[in-house]
């Protein structure tokens, strides 16, 4: 255990030395702001480029892979959905807010770090894949229930619109999608080109990792701790579990695979859960005490995760 805590712990060590400087004011919300629009607008999307330009595309696009993942995240959603409604007698709209949170791994400032220092560059093929379609496919999920769920506001034509080119204009999936076209194409990009791109890919983890604690004392855990206790369960418990029982004893992928779909999984919510709360207005605040309760309590879960796939680089 102590050797899997020793994969897992850096990462949260960064995680927890951006929201310690900010408590104590050595580092500003405007420090926290730019740090954060500095990885999210240029080295992550850098990032995403150079793993998609590279991408072995007849390999890492695994249907099977893609199917123990999101069949997982579905049924989290589902479930998440079904519970809010009847333990926490929740509206329509306020229980698919509290599923997308059960939905959406923050797969790329958590999981990549995770999977790199557990398995190295070369094992994050797969799970580049499961990132490849994570937004759009998670949006279009969230979005097609709340707007079934819900009976005011844009209509579903307006509202699949503007997320649309919301997507299409986001720096990490114009990054994801540069990547996989000139990929696609077969353009060969000059290597001082790529040297440039991936200095800026380097800085991107980290920096991530630290904003992303910076950004988390905007959260409290003041609102219904017990549903939010529930997302964490369902993001960092039920996921992997369902996507590992598809991947091995379903489908019995490659080793390779069945860690990238399940590592993948064991992923706590991230921000997106609570930027679709806040842009429909609901369950904001069970969002915010997820985004901490289930950042906070992955660093066991992953460990555990980690033991039961094996292989790590102790």
């Amino acid at each position: 255990m102590i050797d899997v805590l020793l994969i897992v712990l850096p990462v949260f060590i960064i995680v927890a030395a951006g929201y310690a400087a900010n408590r104590t004011k050595l580092f500003p919300d405007s420090g926290v702001d730019g740090l954060m629009t500095f990885t999210a607008k240029f080295a992550v999307p850098c990032l995403l480029f150079s793993a998609m330009y590279g991408l072995d595309l007849s390999g890492a696009f695994d249907p099977e892979l893609l199917v123990s993942f999101y069949a997982a995240a579905v049924t989290c959603f589902v479930i998440g959905i079904f519970l809010s409604r009847k333990l926490w007698k929740r509206r329509p709209g306020e229980s698919v807010a509290v599923g997308f949170n059960a939905l959406f791994s923050n797969s790329v400032l958590i999981g990549i770090p995770i999977m790199t220092r557990a398995y190295g560059e070369e094992a994050l093929d797969p799970m580049f894949a499961i990132i490849a379609i994570h937004a759009p496919f998670c949006y279009t999920v969230g979005i097609t229930a709340m707007e079934f769920s819900r009976r005011d506001g844009a209509s579903v034509a307006a509202t699949v619109t503007k997320v649309v080119k919301s997507i299409s204009s986001n720096a990490l999936a114009l990054g994801l999608a540069g990547g996989l076209t000139l990929n696609f194409l077969n353009v060969t990009l000059p290597d001082f080109f790529m040297d440039s791109v991936d200095m800026m890919a380097r800085a991107a983890l980290p920096a991530a990792l630290f904003g992303l604690g910076g950004a988390l004392t905007r959260y409290s855990l003041k609102a219904e701790l017990g549903e939010a206790s529930m997302i964490g369960v369902l993001s960092t418990v039920a996921h992997p579990a369902i996507a590992f029982g598809l991947a091995r004893y379903v489908f019995d992928l490659p080793e390779e695979l069945v860690r990238a779909a399940v590592l993948t999984a064991a992923m706590p919510t991230g921000m997106n859960g609570y930027i679709f709360a806040s842009s429909y207005g609901r369950a904001v605040g069970t969002s915010a005490s997820a985004i901490l309760l289930g950042t906070a309590a992955s660093v066991g879960t992953i460990s555990v995760w980690l033991i039961i796939l094996g292989g790590a680089h102790f």
